[in-house]
Parts: C-alpha cells; structure tokens; sequence
C-alpha cells in the first residue's frame, strides 16, 4: 500500500519542521487543516493538506472524517528490562520512598539482578510485547535505554537486543547506554564509574547517545560532569536524568555540556529552567513516573514553556517507577498535571520528541517517511481529553498499514 491517498480527513494536524525544537510560543502553534488528504508514494509523503482532485493513487483509505497526525514519538523509555517489580507497589503505598526502595536492594538493582538473568531471547520475547503495545498506540519512534547491566556483558546485552528490535519492527529505534543508572551493591561510586566510562568504547556500535542518573545517592554533578565529557569526547551525544527528586543542578550541567535532552527535571532549580530559552536542548518531561509515584509536585512544563524553552514529554516507561507502554495517557496527564495545551502537548510528542533523539520524524510534510496515524476521534483535542483508551485506528509505517483495529497486520 505504497501507493495511497487517505481521504475525507476531518482534522489533519501538520507540526512544522525546523531544524531545532519548538521553543516558548512557538509549541501552541500547529497547523490544522480540515477537509483533508495525505498522498503517498513509494513510502514518502508527497501531499498533505487540503482536499484536492489532483492526485490518483492505485488504492485508497476513508479516514471517516477521523484525525490523522504524524506518528507519535516516545523519546525517553526503558524498554529492555528482565522480570518485574510489582510487588515494590506495596510499599510505595506504605509511604516508602524512591530511595529507600533502592537501599533496601530493590529499585533499579532488583531489575538488574532479573535482567542478569535473563538470555537475549528473553530479553528479546518481553520487550517485543511493549513494543507491540506501543505501535498500537500511534508509536513508530522510541528510544531504548540500558541501564539495567550494570557490567560489560550484561550492559551489552541490553544494547544487543535493542538493536535486534529496531530490526524487526517497522519501527525507528534509538540506544542510549545508561550504564551508570545506578551503584551495585559493594562498589564505591568513583571506581564504578571509571568502568562505565572505560566501557565508552565497547559500546560505540550500539548506542547513540550516553546518558546518567544524576541523582542524591546516585552520581553527583561533579561525577555527571566527568562522565559526559568523556562521553563527548569519544563522539556521543550526551542526556541526563537531571532533578528528578532533589535540585542538584542536573538541569544546568546538561545545558553546559550541550546534551541532546535533560530528562525528568522535576526539582530543577529557576537558574536552571530560565537557561532553557537560550539553549538547545529539549526538556523531556515524564509526568506518569510523577502520577505513578503518588508525588504531588509535577515538572514545571508551564514555567519552561513560558519562558522560552523546548519541552516534550515520554513515557518514562520501566518496571519500577512507570509501567505504562501508552504515550496517550501521557498525553493527558500533561493536559491535567502539566497544565500543556492541545497543540503544546502535540508539538511535545512529534517534532520536539523527534528532536529530543536526533531523530527527522514527527512531521507529514512532501518528501517525509509515511509514518502517520488516524485516531478515531473527532478533533485533536479529544485524544488527550479522553484518557485511559487506545484511540488509534490505523497506523502506517514508511507508508504500508501495519496496525488497524484489531492487530497488527504487516
């Protein structure tokens, strides 16, 4: 189904490309065309925007008077993982904090003792069925983290399986390593992370981008700084889990060292969000890990975006802090708890996601991949109003349907 026009389009949403993120005033701004068709051709956009008679295509789909938009992009997930931690949702409800989970030897270190354990086929079967889920959801882009390794072999693993994914899902994927996600047991912070960044090298075929956990009880910003600088100079792209519990000044150091993204960011300091406007990096917010942790204070996406910087939002998705695969009820919680408009939280999951992992998608313009959905609803401002449930109708990947209502189909 290369060759396609999808007609009587009710609502077409056209985020705009630039080379950078969309910044303060500029993420309320999206073009929204009513009466609509995309033209496809050999799996590239070649039209989008008012109905017109000039094109033919050998095959056709109705839209129905249905929404279409690029396909969403998830820029912040932990999707490769072995087992799971639902029994840590009792003591969250206790009051048990982040921390003391993690001191206690569960947290990040238990899922890294289940994803020791687990073969790449393991590894392989589990994170299929989340990327399945996400491709349901409207998803074709998703950043993968490690993180779970914790040592070469196991870090390595986790990269290797990611990229078998990407291989065999109609699916952009990007690797991040994250080998320090946190300490092992026993280890000194200094001496470990001197082995994340000696493992620099081993990794360079498998991942994109190199990330930490800046975080109290994790790596400092002194530690964060000497990491990502030996990260760039061997050619990564750097992000950070920046201010996700206590203001560290994560969020500065990421502007500093000229990262992609600045992940999380929800203690950041009012130095370090007013930075934004004049930097380049993308504020890449998690709102479901905030709603999942019963935490009352979200990121500031209002005062980031009012203020002129770049934001998106992710699912954060992990078997510990957000168990989500649905980027669609981000997308509400951003309506209600970051308090993002429509077309702010739009923008927030295309374009500025895209541009939060180096990626070109998250828009429909002539010569684009194909990469679109149609939601079943009867504007954009319905998908996020409506929470909870799957909207996606159809999803088509480089132009060929590979999910409509019931399953997969390519």
């Amino acid at each position: 189904m290369n060759d396609v026009i999808i007609k009587n389009i009710g609502s077409l949403l056209l985020p705009k490309k630039t080379d950078k993120a969309l910044k303060g005033a500029e993420m309320d701004e999206l073009t929204i065309v009513e009466d609509a068709i995309v033209v496809v051709k050999d799996g590239k956009v070649v039209y989008a925007g008012a109905k017109t008679d000039d094109y033919e295509a050998k095959s056709t789909i109705d839209a129905e008077g249905m929404v279409v938009s690029p396909a969403l992009v998830d820029p912040h997930t932990h999707v490769v993982h072995g087992g799971s931690r639902e029994h840590e949702a009792a003591l969250k409800r206790q009051g048990v904090d982040y921390l003391e989970i993690l001191r206690q030897g569960g947290g990040i270190l238990k899922t890294v003792e289940q994803t020791r354990a687990a073969s790449e086929q393991e590894l392989f079967d589990k994170a299929s069925k989340n990327i399945t889920r996400m491709i349901q959801h409207g998803v074709l882009s998703v950043e993968s983290k490690s993180g779970y390794g914790l040592d070469k072999e196991n870090e390595l693993k986790q990269l290797k399986v990611s990229k078998v994914l990407e291989e065999s899902f109609p699916i952009e994927m990007k690797h991040t390593f994250l080998g320090p996600h946190a300490i092992p047991k026993g280890r000194e912070s200094e001496e470990f992370l001197d082995e994340m960044i000696a493992l620099l090298d081993d990794v360079k075929d498998y991942a994109d981008f190199a990330d930490i956990f800046t975080e109290t009880a994790v790596f400092s910003v002194e530690q964060s700084r000497r990491y990502m600088e030996a990260a760039n100079e061997k050619g990564f792209k750097v992000k950070i889990h920046a201010d996700e519990i206590d203001p560290l000044g994560g969020l500065e150091l990421a502007i500093e060292q000229n990262a992609i993204s600045a992940d999380h960011l929800v203690a950041a300091s009012d130095e370090g969000k007013s930075q934004l406007k004049d930097s380049d990096i993308v504020a890449v917010l998690l709102p479901g890990t905030t709603f999942y942790l019963g935490k009352n204070e979200f990121a500031d996406a209002r005062g980031m975006i009012d203020g002129g910087g770049a934001v998106s939002i992710a699912t954060d998705y992990n078997p510990g802090s957000c168990v989500t695969d649905n980027l669609q009820m981000i997308m509400a919680i951003a309506g209600l708890k970051l308090k993002m408009t429509p077309n702010e939280i739009w923008n927030a999951v295309t374009v500025n996601a895209a541009k939060a992992i180096g990626s070109d998608r998250g828009t429909l313009d002539a010569g684009d991949d194909a990469n679109l959905v149609i939601w079943d609803a009867p504007n954009h401002e319905y998908i996020p109003y409506h929470y909870g449930v799957n909207h996606a109708h159809t999803v088509m990947a480089n132009g060929n349907v590979v999910y409509t209502r019931p399953g997969l189909i390519w």
